[in-house]
């Protein structure tokens, strides 16, 4: 079952030990917009697919991030989130990683609070049944002769 979050609140997502954000539901429209981005559509066609991917979500961090905690500047003090800032806290591998898989590939997997099939006991083919059945034996005649 798709169950349909109708607040369309915002939320925290923890990116690593002591940094989070506060990023606005991923919506149709904020995807929409991240794509005709200036700097998404300005990617070169013959870019690669971690290229495009760098764009894309930097153009919707941009769009989608609120507020954060745990960021700072080089002298170590608390700044607030800016299209530049948001950029150079992406630039950084392990953030950008997590910001992927916690808030761009959970937007793009439609989630199921049910499962239609019961999980296999342990091993690969426990759970398995059989589908090839025995060949049947021909029947034995007695010989006329």
């Amino acid at each position: 079952m798709l169950t349909l979050d109708l607040t369309n609140a915002p939320r925290w997502h923890d990116l690593a030990p002591g940094v989070r954000v506060q990023l606005r539901p991923l919506t149709t429209a904020l995807m929409v917009a991240a794509r005709s981005d200036p700097a998404v559509e300005a990617v070169p066609e013959e870019a690669s697919d971690e290229e495009r991917a760098v764009a894309f979500a930097k153009a919707l961090a941009r769009r989608a991030v609120l507020a954060w905690e745990g960021i700072g500047d080089a002298d170590g003090n608390p700044i607030d989130p800016s299209p530049e800032a948001i950029d150079a806290l992406l630039d950084v591998w392990p953030i950008f990683e997590a910001f992927q898989l916690t808030y761009v590939s959970k937007g793009l997997l439609l989630e199921q609070e049910k499962n239609v099939s019961a999980l296999s006991p342990n091993g690969p083919s426990a759970g398995a049944s059989d589908t090839a059945k025995p060949a049947r034996k021909p029947a034995r005649t007695a010989r006329r002769g």
